[in-house]
């Protein structure tokens, strides 16, 4: 049987890999990364994404990648502007036909990387997520918030993928390009990519996972809190996203529609001589009927910001301080024969 890896169509392949007070894994993960490509039959670079680090993790990114060569590069960012943001940087920066993600921890291991390319290039995929089957964290505080984030995330974005919390995965650059990363975004990637693409064009594939040696975790239980805010702030894009006049305006006609019959029911009442001054039903009635107005009223103003949003070009959700990128067609590393 033919190996996959040595099979694979011509491309461009371009490792993201954002990093935040990593100072000791930093080394470490370019020469992981290397070894693992060294011998890749396409041309590859890497992107370092230094996220504001307080420590010195962007000194020993560009002393290793100035000692490797140039096609191991450096974007740092003015401050921390957190892990999604910085994802978003080295996709950016990027130049691949290919885009791989994963974390710099070390955990993630870039021999896998290979795998995840060939099965997305050869089975004509746009997106092959890594599946950590045997997670070496620990339970309360990595395990049990992603098993409550990837069932939140299954059930709103309806994907059933095992571990949206993996970063390592391979993307087909054209489309992971037509989604922009905010928030916690970067665990709804797969649900992202479905507005562009099919699911049946993504698929995840068993990779290793390491223990954290160095450093410390940035993750816990509060992170799973934001990624519930992050999660009401996907469904309603992937819903209304593109007409969000309807969401709001659906809210405000219920509203409008329950104010007026309270209304013309007491009105009703006044004109048989009742007294209707003092009912708190009237309220009810009154504050229905101006929240109906006030929801209609924000949905346009929605539709207005969503066709400004559209229109505009060129926003981004940080700002980079260095960024050596070298001329299009320097900056490679090509395997030697």
């Amino acid at each position: 049987m033919s190996d996959p890896i040595t099979h694979m169509p011509q491309h461009t392949l371009s490792v993201v890999v954002p990093m935040y007070n990593e100072q000791e894994n930093a080394p470490l993960q370019i020469d992981a990364v290397q070894d693992a490509l060294k011998h890749y039959p396409m041309p590859w670079e890497m992107i370092l994404v230094d996220d504001g680090s307080s420590d010195n993790t962007v000194t020993a990114l560009l002393k290793r990648a100035k000692e490797i060569g140039p096609h191991i590069r450096v974007v740092e960012l003015r401050r921390n502007f957190k892990q999604t943001a910085a994802m978003q940087a080295g996709i950016d920066a990027a130049r691949g036909d290919v885009i791989v993600t994963m974390d710099g921890d070390l955990q993630n291991d870039p021999r896998d990387i290979p795998k995840l390319v060939a099965r997305l290039l050869n089975e004509d995929l746009d997106m092959v997520a890594g599946w950590r089957q045997k997670r070496q964290d620990g339970f309360i505080l990595r395990k049990f918030p992603s098993m409550i984030a990837n069932t939140l995330i299954r059930k709103v974005s309806g994907l059933d993928f095992k571990d949206l919390g993996c970063s390592l995965k391979a993307f087909r650059g054209e489309v992971l390009r037509k989604v922009r990363l905010y928030g916690e975004m970067h665990r709804f990637i797969p649900a992202w990519l479905a507005t562009v693409t099919s699911p049946r064009r993504m698929a995840e594939e068993p990779v290793r996972h390491h223990a954290r040696v160095l450093g410390e975790s940035k993750y816990g239980i509060s992170r799973t809190f934001r990624v519930i805010v992050d999660l009401l702030a996907m469904y309603f894009f992937l819903r209304f996203g593109t007409r969000p006049g309807h969401f709001f305006g659906g809210i405000g006609l219920v509203f409008s529609a329950l104010g007026s019959l309270i209304l013309s029911y007491l009105g009703l009442l006044k004109l048989f001589g009742e007294q209707v001054g003092g009912r708190p039903l009237l309220w009810l009635g009154f504050f229905s009927l101006l929240a109906g107005v006030q929801m209609l009223t924000t949905g346009v103003l929605a539709e207005i910001l969503m066709r400004s949003y559209f229109d505009q070009s060129g926003a981004r959700s940080y700002h980079v301080m260095r960024n050596d990128t070298p001329a299009p067609n320097d900056g490679w590393h090509h395997a030697q024969a």
